[in-house]
């Protein structure tokens, strides 16, 4: 389960940046997200 464990990790790193630009550039944050279809 190597594989999975390290996708799982690229997810997580992805979320902590993800939340990182949120507080650092909101508004690239949220032109990311429209960017990448993740708008709830």
């Amino acid at each position: 389960h190597h594989s999975r464990r390290g996708l799982i990790m690229m997810v997580n790193r992805r979320k902590s940046l993800l939340s990182y630009l949120k507080g650092k550039d909101a508004t690239r944050y949220r032109s990311l997200i429209e960017k990448l279809g993740l708008r709830k």
